[in-house]
């Protein structure tokens, strides 16, 4: 299963803004599972993904990060995941 992280946080005007976007990938792709991490709250998390632009998203595969998005870039947003969708493994 692909995966894709949103990090975020309260006060990242971007954020707000691509977050509708977001709903509407997850609907589309029912098969990607979209997780978000607050980067306020998970500090350690985002360091460990060395997350330091907001919003960024990762997209993972087995455990591993395959691409990475930073911004509210809707157009590079949906060509990743469609991307991954179709090397994604039908398992």
């Amino acid at each position: 299963m692909q995966v894709v992280v949103d990090f975020t946080a309260s006060w990242c005007g971007p954020c707000r803004f691509i977050s509708p976007f977001l709903a509407e990938l997850a609907k589309k792709f029912p098969n990607v599972m979209f997780l978000k991490v607050d980067v306020d709250e998970l500090k350690e998390v985002a360091a460990e993904w060395d997350v330091d632009a907001m919003p960024t998203f990762l997209f993972l595969k087995e455990g591993k990060a395959v691409e990475k998005v930073v911004g509210a870039k809707k157009e590079e947003l949906q060509q990743a995941v469609t991307k991954h969708m179709a090397t994604s493994s039908t398992s």
